[in-house]
Formats: structure tokens, sequence, C-alpha cells
């Protein structure tokens, strides 16, 4: 069974940094496609930042030169080191994992999220 555990979230003032980190089991860590997305109240879920299984980034431009995503597949972990943040990050922080399987379409699977809070 796939679980994916975010933590690092919490309450911080504007400015401040946060490492958000989930933890991947009953995947094969190596081959997913790793993102993080965010969901304020009463706003769709929006993309934040992936990474390929490759290593290959790609962030929102709300975030671009403050967010930073990473992963390590020994350790079956990803990353997403948050700076500078602003009161308009404030939303749950979701982990996704997109693995591709052979002549069906990728599974894809959720953590239960993690909530960050910056106030102004």
């Amino acid at each position: 069974q796939v679980h994916l555990v975010e933590s690092g979230g919490g309450l911080v003032q504007a400015g401040g940094s946060l490492t958000l980190s989930c933890a991947a089991s009953g995947i094969l860590f190596s081959a997913a496609d790793m993102g993080w997305y965010r969901q304020a109240p009463g706003q769709q879920r929006e993309l934040v930042a992936t990474i390929t299984r490759g290593g290959i980034t790609n962030s929102a431009d709300s975030v671009k030169g403050r967010f930073t995503i990473s992963r390590d597949n020994a350790e079956k972990m990803v990353s997403l080191q948050v700076n500078s943040l602003k009161p308009e990050d404030t939303a749950v922080y979701y982990c996704q994992a997109v693995l591709p399987r052979i002549g069906a379409p990728s599974a894809i699977y959720w953590g239960q999220g993690t909530q960050v809070t910056v106030s102004s």
C-alpha cells in the first residue's frame, strides 16, 4: 500500500522559512515523478513544484526563487524548502507521486497534507 506522509508545516511569520518533507513508502520511489501542490481555503489545488525521476525541476512562477524542491531516492523522500514566505503562501501543502505504468495511465498518489500558515 502506498503512503505519502508530509511533515514540516507550521505557523511562521512573513519572511520566514520552513522545510516541508514527504516520506514515501510502498512505491518504487526512484521511478516516480514527485511534486508539491497547495490548496488555500476556497481555492483550487495548484502546482507548487515538481521534480522528475531524473531530477528535472519545475516550479510555479509565484514561488520561483523562493521555493526549492529536492529528492533523496535512498531515503525515499522529497523536500520543499520554502523561504521568504508571504501571507499568500498560506495553504495546505500536499505531496504527490506519479508512477508510470506499462499499458495503463500513470498512477497518482497524494499525501494527507501539511498546513502552512504565514502571519503578516
